[in-house]
């Protein structure tokens, strides 16, 4: 079953090496909780808030070992008041349809999904 989990992480400073770290935390949070394999992965889409450009989350990912999944970022809509310096993920998956999705939220990004109990 193709699915899609979603993650996110906040970054204390605009700096290259806590964008790459917050990065492979997540990202390693999400293959984890999920029990992936690089085989399981399509692709992954990385945003980043406008606050955060010293760096492409993707290298993070890459210096994981990721190198045969195709990997994206973007810039997130800069909407007023939204949570400043997030790093947030879509990881698109093939994973057996009765295992339950875990979604990832870390660090001050658990408040943008409070809803989702068990991605603290």
């Amino acid at each position: 079953m193709l699915r899609a989990l979603r993650g996110a992480i906040t970054v204390d400073a605009n700096d290259e090496n806590a964008i790459l770290d917050a990065t492979e935390e997540l990202v390693r949070e999400v293959i984890e909780r999920n029990s992936l394999d690089q085989d399981d992965m399509v692709s992954c889409i990385f945003t980043c808030t406008p606050d955060l450009n010293a760096q492409f989350p993707a290298v993070a990912a890459r210096r994981l070992g990721l190198n045969a999944v195709p990997l994206m970022c973007a810039c997130e809509m800069d909407v007023p008041n939204a949570m400043p310096r997030v790093i947030r993920m879509m990881l698109h998956c093939y994973q057996d349809p009765a295992t339950e999705a875990q979604h990832v939220y870390l660090r001050d990004a658990v408040d943008l999904r409070r809803d989702l109990h068990a991605a603290q």
